[in-house]
């Protein structure tokens, strides 16, 4: 079989088509590829000629892409998936992970949590390139060029793919000396009787209790302080601002110390997951599978933070 340099030249072809597809413009799709938008232009154009057809409708703001272009979209994605999958095999046997990786992450998580762990990774790759968004944030991670994100909470129904990378649990804790002012709750309905620092915004749901018999409480709650920090509202707990709710992973040594302490601990608190999450192609680069199988394995069912 014959392999021509049109062949090979498609195949980048493809590349930047997916690309321009997957960020909706061909400027951003330039911007990822840190190549010239005349250039990402261009290809596109000589590839349409070589076709036959018309794959994208541009505007000055926007490209869509046609029928036609739809088709070869999905077709070009399996033939790309399939090449990436092949180098991914090939770099996999000799474990070396090279490129760059660029991955999104909260902010509290990342700095505590996901930077020591990074820095480990990095130590047995150190080929590897990190280019990280840290942001609480949720961004378009197709459109973004992001190959992995970090996310906390319920997933929305996307398209993305996601993996269980850890449970994230939560606490009601307050500092000893509010307690001692102001009296430790010993329902869920006492909570509306004090001060209360939330992360969120103003039109969140109620905190939702389970007691040791299974009934469910709702506790709608008007917080004194709302932030959208974990560590700043963990800060003002422990100078006696009133009662938080805050993940464990924020916590922990908090609770060690018992410069905190837990409130309503006959009570049950829903648990989260922090998720790995990646646009959905049919492979995953390996770089990406490393990382995460590493997390999940650093992490695993009860992490460290828990113990």
């Amino acid at each position: 079989m014959n392999i021509s340099g049109d062949d090979m030249g498609q195949l980048e072809d493809m590349y930047i088509f997916l690309r321009v597809v997957e960020t909706g413009s061909i400027t951003k799709a330039a911007e990822q590829m840190n190549i010239a938008k005349s250039a990402v232009s261009k290809r596109l154009s000589l590839l349409e000629q070589k076709l036959g057809i018309k794959l994208i409708n541009r505007t000055t703001r926007k490209s869509s892409i046609t029928e036609a272009g739809q088709r070869y979209y999905h077709r070009s994605k399996l033939i790309v998936d399939e090449v990436d999958e092949l180098n991914s095999q090939t770099t996999s046997s000799n474990s070396a992970l090279e490129g760059t990786l660029n991955i999104a992450v909260p902010l509290s998580f990342g700095l505590t949590h996901l930077a020591p762990a990074l820095d480990l990774f990095l130590q047995q790759h150190s080929d590897l390139k990190l280019n990280i968004n840290f942001s609480d944030q949720k961004i378009d991670i197709v459109e973004q060029g992001v190959d992995l994100a970090f996310r906390i909470g319920q997933l929305d129904n996307s398209t993305l793919q996601a993996r269980k990378i850890a449970p994230i649990k939560h606490v009601l804790c307050a500092s000893p000396d509010y307690l001692v002012l102001h009296g430790k709750p010993i329902t869920p309905d006492d909570l509306k009787q004090h001060s209360v620092i939330r992360y969120g915004s103003s039109e969140q749901s109620g905190i939702k209790l389970l007691s040791k018999e299974g009934q469910e409480h709702i506790v709608h709650l008007e917080p004194n302080i709302i932030a959208n920090n974990g560590d700043f509202l963990k800060s003002l707990a422990e100078s006696g601002h009133g009662i938080t709710y805050l993940p464990t992973f924020i916590v922990w040594q908090s609770l060690a110390t018992q410069t905190l302490v837990p409130v309503l601990e006959a009570y049950k608190l829903p648990t989260m997951h922090a998720y790995a999450v990646y646009p959905p192609n049919r492979h995953l680069p390996f770089k990406v599978r490393s990382l995460i199988d590493f997390l999940v394995e650093r992490f695993g069912d009860n992490p460290y933070w828990d113990q």
